[in-house]
Order: C-alpha cells, then sequence, then structure tokens
C-alpha cells in the first residue's frame, strides 16, 4: 500500500474532488438564477444562460486537463480548450456588456440616455474588447508577440483621431449633453443661435422647434456656448401677450378683462393670478403664468381666442373692431324665439324681454357662470350646448351634465340662492340673459311658470347629489 501514490498529497485530488462536488454545484446555482430572471423577463437571463450551458463546462475542462491531469503547459490540446474558454469569456463579458450599458430598465424613454448613445460607439466598443481578448490569447496561451498589435492600435487611433477630430468634437459634445441633460424633449431653450421648444435631442444635433420652422442646432455650439432652459427657470415660467384695443376703450375696463379671461386658462399654474398692464394708448400686455414653458403656445392660442369673445361681451374694440355680428336684429330675433317657447309670453311681455333681456356668446371650454355666483339673471341657451361641472378638493372636477339650446342655466338665481354648479361652454354657445325682475313679473301672471323653474331647481340639485354619489363624496 506504501508504493501507491497518493492523490491528495500529489495535489490532483483535491482539483479532481473541487470538479466533481463544484461543478454540479455551481450549475445548480446558475439554473436557480436563470429561472428567477426568466422570470421577471430580465435580459440578463441571456448571459447567465451563455455562462451555464459553455464557459463553466469548458472551465472545468481546463481545470481538469491543467490542475487535475497535470497536462503540459506546452500541450496542444490545452492550448486548444485554453483558446476556446478564452474566447467563451469574450463572448461572456461582451453579453453582459451589452446588458449592463443597453438593456438597462427605463432605456426605452425618451430620458435615457443609453437609448441615444450611437451604434457607432457600442461597435466600437466592443471591437475594443475582442482585440484585448485576441491579444491576451495570443500572449498567455500560444505566447506569442502583440507589442506590433498595441503599436498598430496605438498609431491608428492617434491618426483616426486627428482625422476625425472636428466630427468627433460634435459627437463628445452631444455626449456630455445626454449625460448632462441640461434640458430634455419638450423644454423651451434659448442657446446656441435658436430659441424654441426642442423636439428632438440626438448624438449630433438638436433640433429646435422655432416660430419661424424647425432649426437644427449642432451640439457642439450648445455646449460651447450657454443655454437658457425657460422651463426650468423656476416654479412658474410667466409667458407674456401684447395686445390692442381702442383709444376709446376705458384702460381699466381692458386690464379687468385681460386678468378676468386669464384667470380662466385651465394651464394656469396653482395659486398664480395673472397681471394685465396698459403700455399707452392703444397697447396693452398680460402675463400668464404657466407651470411650464411647453404651455406657452397653447395657453397664448386659448387666451386670444377667449380674449375675442370676452371682449364683444364687454363691447371693448379688441384689435380695433367693435363690430359684435351676434347684436344683429336677426340674430336677436332667434334668440327672444327661443326664450318665448320656453316662457310663452304674451306680445307685451315680449317687449319688457327684449328690452331688458342681453345676448352673450361664449368659446369652447370658457366659463359661463362659476359654482357659487349669486346671479341677477337666468340664462337661456340659445345656441350650443352647456356643460356642468363640479370642482371638489376631495376628487376634483366631476361632471354632473349637460344642457342644451333651450333649456337654462342659473335657474337658482329666481330663488335668490347661488348657482349650484359651474357651467362650461361646450363648444361655440349663445346665451341670453333675462333679468330675474323681468321673470318676476311673468311668473307673477302665469304661476306654472314659477312650478316649471322650481322642477328644474330641484333636478339640478339632483343631478349634483348623484354626481357626488358617482364620485364617492358625501352630500
Amino acid at each position: 500500500m506504501s508504493g501507491i501514490a497518493n492523490p491528495f498529497e500529489e495535489g490532483w485530488g483535491w482539483w479532481a474532488l473541487g470538479l466533481a462536488v463544484g461543478l454540479p454545484l455551481l450549475l445548480v446555482i446558475t439554473s436557480e438564477v436563470l429561472h428567477e430572471l426568466n422570470r421577471r423577463g430580465s435580459a440578463a437571463a441571456k448571459p447567465v444562460r451563455f455562462l451555464r450551458n459553455w464557459v463553466l463546462p469548458f472551465a472545468a475542462l481546463f481545470v481538469l486537463l491543467a490542475f487535475a491531469l497535470q497536462s503540459d503547459a506546452g500541450n496542444v490540446w490545452l492550448r486548444i480548450v485554453a483558446t476556446i474558454l478564452g474566447t467563451l469569456v469574450v463572448l461572456l463579458v461582451l453579453s453582459a456588456f451589452n446588458v449592463a450599458m443597453f438593456r438597462r430598465k427605463g432605456m426605452d424613454t425618451e430620458a435615457s440616455w443609453q437609448r441615444r448613445v450611437p451604434n457607432i460607439f457600442v461597435e466600437l466598443a466592443r471591437v475594443f474588447l475582442v482585440i484585448i481578448g485576441v491579444a491576451l490569447l495570443l500572449q498567455f496561451v500560444w505566447g506569442a508577440d502583440v507589442g506590433a498589435i498595441w503599436t498598430g492600435l496605438g498609431f491608428g487611433s492617434i491618426v483616426l483621431g486627428l482625422a476625425l477630430q472636428k466630427a468627433a468634437g460634435g459627437i463628445f459634445s452631444g455626449l456630455l449633453l445626454l449625460f448632462e441633460s441640461p434640458f430634455k424633449i419638450g423644454d423651451s431653450i434659448e442657446g446656441g443661435g435658436a430659441s424654441g421648444r426642442v423636439i428632438d435631442i440626438n448624438w449630433r444635433s438638436v433640433h429646435v422647434q422655432t416660430a419661424n420652422g424647425m432649426q437644427i442646432v449642432p451640439n457642439a455650439a450648445l455646449a460651447d456656448g450657454v443655454i437658457l432652459n425657460k422651463s426650468r427657470s423656476g416654479s412658474i415660467y410667466n409667458a407674456s401677450v401684447d395686445v390692442e384695443f381702442t383709444t376709446d376703450d376705458p384702460p381699466h375696463e381692458v386690464i379687468a378683462l385681460l386678468t378676468d379671461v386669464a384667470s380662466s386658462l385651465p394651464m394656469l399654474a396653482p395659486n398664480a393670478h395673472p397681471r394685465g398692464a396698459y403700455h399707452g394708448g392703444a397697447a396693452y400686455s398680460v402675463s400668464l403664468p404657466l407651470e411650464t414653458a411647453a404651455d406657452e403656445a397653447r395657453a397664448t392660442s386659448l387666451f386670444l381666442a377667449w380674449l375675442w369673445y370676452g371682449a364683444r361681451r364687454r363691447a371693448l374694440g379688441y384689435n380695433g373692431d367693435t363690430t359684435d355680428p351676434l347684436q344683429e336684429p336677426e340674430s336677436r330675433k332667434r334668440a327672444l324665439e327661443t326664450v318665448e317657447s320656453a316662457l310663452q309670453f304674451t306680445t307685451e311681455q315680449r317687449e319688457a324681454v327684449d328690452a331688458a333681456a342681453t345676448l352673450e356668446r361664449f368659446g369652447m371650454g370658457e366659463t359661463i357662470v362659476r359654482k357659487g355666483d349669486m346671479l341677477e339673471k337666468v340664462g337661456f341657451i340659445v345656441e350650443g350646448s352647456v356643460q356642468m361641472v363640479l370642482d371638489t378638493e376631495e376628487a376634483g372636477r366631476i361632471e354632473v351634465g349637460d344642457a342644451d339650446a333651450g333649456e337654462y342655466i342659473a335657474s337658482t338665481a329666481l330663488a335668490r340662492q347661488p348657482q349650484l354648479v359651474t357651467c362650461l361652454a361646450s363648444g361655440m354657445t349663445t346665451i341670453m340673459w333675462v333679468p330675474v325682475e323681468v321673470l318676476d313679473g311673468l311668473i307673477n301672471q302665469r304661476p306654472a311658470t314659477a312650478a316649471e323653474f322650481g322642477q328644474i331647481i330641484e333636478a339640478r340639485r339632483d343631478q349634483v347629489a348623484k354626481a357626488r354619489a358617482r364620485a364617492g363624496l358625501s352630500k
């Protein structure tokens, strides 16, 4: 027995034992990890599968040949296995690099810098890793002199860098912008000779939508200059709108109109208040406090549209125009016919309504009546429709119902009670307002009309209660 060599004393027995125990254990561990990654749908499952199916078996074979069987370092089969193992390790590193850098969660979003890194950099990084791996295999496995390879790579890099100096400068400027993220798509910026909204960012340039069209700004121009990001200027972005009225319009009335219309814009910043200013002559301006500069174009357009209707309701000359087509005799006649069909008044009563009633038009989305308003007139919908809503702290804005042409709004004014709901114009809507004192006279002569108004008020209260119940609010 003493003549039999002890494998553990010679060393190779421990390697054989390690392979017998370690390889199955590593295969079990990697299999469990792979199962969990597949369950999560992770991209890291691919390199782990490659590690389990290829790298670990060849690594075990290499250990068996090199340490357990103690093969000579110059053995051709050992070198072949080492070469295959080294190649597999390089492929594993490439796969892991791809997952770590370009398959992260959220990379498909606009803000992901991985999504915008040029493909050329990805390919160059992969080529660099492959060259390093091949050079190491040639040097340590086959004993080749790879100094010439490193020299050639260094010289080629210098030549390529000099030839592409200008282009590379723009590319690296783009990468700096991507990493630093001084702005994002949708921001309003000023810099590089452009002023407008960012609509695209890539590794070479930034596309900016200006008032005169889309302007393509090289990244180098932005990186070397000062960039003003108007969308990050603070919690409130103040957009200024210049308008003109006639010199006959009282300035305080015009300013009141400007602030009233601007205060109804839905994109205003919370707890912010527009301000109007008079600049002499017929010139005015109003500041619109917005949450972001991205809302400027939409807010300005909506403000100017509503201002057109508001100026005519107050008989002010917006842009020097004081005419109002709604006040033409034919328009007023049609409106009176709508009110007459609802109230069924006599000729004498018609004359009284015609003398006291006013006719107004509202643009889509404009607020006609606000909840809680104490009015002294009732509105008859002549044209269009009205959306009734309720603004609550708990559930925000909830819909109550709609009212179409021929129906009433603000009927609680007859009972001298505040308005139950906020009324918005669903489209271009025309309202004829009849004073309560005139309606009182009609109701006294026709008691059935009072009962009809009472039913309408109760129906509105029931609509409000049902709307609050649908939103899960208490009465």
